[in-house]
């Protein structure tokens, strides 16, 4: 079994989307893309962060106690965090009760998550499941994302790649191909509208779907859409026209806008970072999912 590491936020067991059945997803940290809309900030970045989840704050003070550098104080309410003082120790962590503070990020080794995985076999053979590799973007950490891949196949267990698209071709490529699904995000086909909402135009996330789908890899693309941002007649026509000159992309799933995100951005420190949309209304996403529909696409609604 291969000894690379990597850096991840979460392990999910028994979860219902991110592929067929019942799924264990791995999230990674690490992303290039600077989604507005992220529900994940936590993978966004490469490194461990700390958490302080102000609604679960008692106001006990232990972590004020607990920090020797000075990086927590109180305010009246629950705690403030010094992030330029904080080394990320834990040792708040470790005396708060309540669950309040929570370090992002931790480092793992190949067969630490495949002792998780295995847990679970037993779901995967009786739903038709398996592994989902998520994020953040599991491509952030192209030798670890491959080296589970490469375990996972090795020991029969099916696997999703859920991905943006936007690493170098290479780097996509040697882990799509030991996947047996691809989960791609497409978030619209304006180049400039891309970069603005992600901070990366979408050329080479649109060309490694060309050459996924020649490769005739199982592919689900998946949208995420925003009210005002990508729910238009003519993003929903120019993606429908896109995926249909690939012939062999089948299945759409349609992911609503919703405001998860907001409140980790606040315990992560980053309010800034986020910008708050609106969902599409319940017809609008009808709409886009006859759309599709009509034009010979597998439609689902949700993740």
């Amino acid at each position: 079994m291969s000894n690379a590491k990597g850096m991840i936020f979460d392990i999910k067991r028994f979860a219902i989307h991110d592929g067929p059945g019942i799924r264990t997803i791995i999230f990674f940290k690490g992303c290039s893309l600077q989604c507005l809309w992220c529900h994940n900030p936590e993978g966004i970045d490469n490194g461990s962060e700390l958490m302080a989840r102000s609604s679960r704050c008692a106001k006990c003070y232990s972590c004020v106690a607990a920090c020797s550098l000075g990086a927590i104080s109180r305010n009246g309410g629950p705690v403030v965090i010094d992030r330029a003082k904080c080394d990320l120790c834990g040792e708040c962590v470790e005396v708060c009760m309540y669950e309040a503070l929570q370090i992002a990020g931790r480092k793992v080794s190949v067969p630490e998550v495949m002792a998780e995985i295995e847990k679970d076999r037993i779901f995967y053979e009786q739903s038709g499941g398996g592994v989902t590799l998520s994020g953040g973007e599991p491509l952030s950490q192209p030798a670890f994302c491959e080296a589970i891949l490469t375990e996972l196949d090795q020991r029969n267990i099916p696997t999703a790649l859920d991905t943006s698209g936007l690493a170098p071709w290479g780097v996509l490529w040697r882990s799509a191909s030991k996947a047996d699904l691809i989960l791609y995000d497409l978030k619209m086909m304006d180049g400039e509208k891309h970069k603005k909402y992600t901070g990366v135009t979408n050329n080479r996330i649109l060309d490694n779907l060309k050459k996924l789908a020649a490769a005739k890899k199982d592919i689900a693309v998946r949208i995420p859409l925003m009210a005002g941002v990508n729910d238009d007649k003519e993003n929903i026509r120019r993606t429908i026209d896109f995926l249909k000159s690939l012939k062999v992309i089948k299945k759409i799933g349609l992911l609503s806008y919703h405001k998860g995100g907001q409140e980790k951005y606040k315990n992560l420190g980053k309010t800034d970072c986020f910008e708050i949309f609106e969902p599409p209304s319940k017809a609008r996403m009808e709409e886009i999912s006859q759309a599709f529909a009509g034009a010979g696409f597998t439609v689902k609604i949700g993740g």
